[in-house]
């Protein structure tokens, strides 16, 4: 039976899939992120972290954006003189970014709207971003006299290429969810009224996997990007151990034997089957 909860700035339910869908609530605000709205996040994430009705996380926005980043006067202004404010709203942010990024669970941003600075870095937290084609996109910072701070330049910088970092970077120009794929800000555009849709085909494809090896997966993924080839040998290989021990599924054990003994499976066609026959 489906779950919903709604705090001040954030709102989830979790459908009777599986699927957590997560909503940055401050419609009036484009889902501008104010102190509350990270304080929110940080314990949304840690909760559907421990609940095992939550299978896949869709992250969104309520009305027309997803998120226009941070709130300029609750965020900023609000904290300019308030030092352990502005410390506990960034310390909430950083946190609940990297508890997503870190999360067991498969994560999604549905991008529906305006996505903008801030945003960024909640962006790319998660493993896959849908977009609908007409969303839009872009660093406004340049254009009032601040940087991406907080690390949006770092994590635009790792996901864009260099030039068109650097082009939308400096200039401000927005892109429409088309360009973002190109740049590789998201994965997929698709039209707006198709976006949920395929979200949710996207969610039922990631909960056929086992979700020990689907966790192991993007952990393995998100860290060998910053490792020399040796390194990353190493670390694969210890992973690929330590994911043995910890499926409790055995779903490399399943795969062999269902492919080379029983030939009723082939790898490349799907998942192997996780029910007991």
């Amino acid at each position: 039976m489906a779950r919903t909860k709604e705090l001040e700035c954030v709102k989830y339910e979790i459908d009777d899939e599986g699927i957590a869908w997560v909503t940055f609530n401050r419609p009036e605000k484009r889902n501008a992120m104010n102190p509350e709205l990270h304080f929110n996040m940080q314990a949304v994430i840690a909760e559907l972290e421990t609940d095992d009705d939550a299978k896949v996380l869709v992250i969104t926005g309520a009305g027309d954006a997803w998120s226009s980043g941070m709130d300029l006067r609750e965020f900023f202004r609000a904290t300019d003189n308030d030092p352990a404010a502005r410390f506990k709203a960034q310390w909430a942010h950083r946190h609940w970014t990297q508890f997503l990024a870190t999360s067991q669970k498969a994560t999604i941003a549905m991008v529906n709207g305006y996505c903008f600075g801030g945003a960024f870095c909640s962006l790319a937290a998660c493993d896959i971003v849908i977009t609908a084609e007409d969303a839009t996109f872009g660093l406004s910072e340049v254009n009032w006299g601040i940087l991406p701070g907080g690390n949006v330049s770092k994590v635009f910088a790792d996901l864009a290429n260099h030039r068109n970092a650097m082009f939308y970077a400096m200039t401000g120009r927005t892109f429409d969810g088309a360009k973002a794929v190109e740049m590789g800000i998201a994965t997929l555009a698709v039209p707006a009224d198709d976006l949920r849709d395929e979200v949710v085909s996207i969610a039922r494809e990631l909960m056929e996997k086992a979700p020990m090896v689907l966790a192991y997966t993007k952990q393995a993924m998100r860290n060998v990007g910053d490792m020399d080839m040796n390194m990353a040998y190493e670390y694969l290989a210890t992973k690929g151990m330590a994911l043995r021990a910890a499926d409790p599924k055995d779903t490399r054990g399943r795969g062999m034997s269902e492919f080379l003994d029983k030939k009723t499976y082939r790898p490349g066609l799907g998942p192997v089957s996780l029910e007991d026959e």
